[in-house]
């Protein structure tokens, strides 16, 4: 399987167990937006891809969109669809998004708020600090995290604090989900989030 291929061996928490959550919460949101099937379709197979071009974790984007093309192109799907699962997976990333967001089609809307959900809650904080981990991130330190309103794709790059990452990104996903029913489950993850940060810095100051 190509997905696998690609992605079998990861170690920064975008693995296939990945996939197969946002799989599971675009399906979910998909059903409560009464998409067709042939829509769920095409979500399910821009979910499998969407990770497979992001430039964290391919040397070359360039080359990793051709090979997605080719097997677009190999499994029968048509133009249309090819279209459009390219458009989603090339437009959904937060970095992208930054400084102007870019409207993506209903299909992209419900995948781009699947992989958000995947990034908060209680799953983002590990995912969050295994990416940190992996990458050689402090976990804090005292420096601060950058305002989210000015940072541009660049910036965003360079932070290698796993704590700052929550105010830079993380904590603000609810407020830029884009559906109903993403905004539903985003609600209850950041709370989690909130209270999970609240707690780290009594225990960082040594107060709990």
């Amino acid at each position: 399987m190509f997905v696998e291929k690609k992605l079998g061996d990861d170690t920064t928490g975008h693995d296939l167990n990945h996939i197969k959550r946002v799989e599971k919460l675009a399906v979910t949101i998909a059903e409560e937006e009464q998409m067709s099937e042939a829509e769920i379709t095409v979500i399910r197979a821009a979910v499998l891809l969407h990770d497979v071009i992001d430039e964290k974790l391919t040397d070359d984007v360039a080359v990793a969109k051709q090979e997605v093309l080719e097997v677009l192109q190999q499994s029968g799907a048509s133009e249309e669809e090819i279209a459009l699962i390219r458009d989603t997976i090339e437009n959904m990333s937060y970095s992208k998004n930054l400084k102007e967001k870019y409207e993506l089609t209903k299909v992209g809307k419900i995948v781009q708020d699947a992989d958000r959900l995947d990034a908060i809650g209680a799953i983002g904080i590990a995912r969050t600090f295994y990416y940190g981990g992996s990458k050689g991130h402090a976990m804090y330190d005292d420096s601060q995290p950058f305002d989210p309103e000015e940072l541009d794709e660049a910036a965003y790059r360079t932070s290698t604090n796993v704590v700052n990452h929550f105010y830079e990104k993380l904590l603000r996903l609810e407020s830029l989900m884009n559906t109903e029913a993403g905004k539903k489950l985003a609600r209850e993850r950041t709370l989690f989030m909130e209270a999970f940060l609240k707690q780290l810095e009594l225990e960082i100051r040594g107060e709990k």
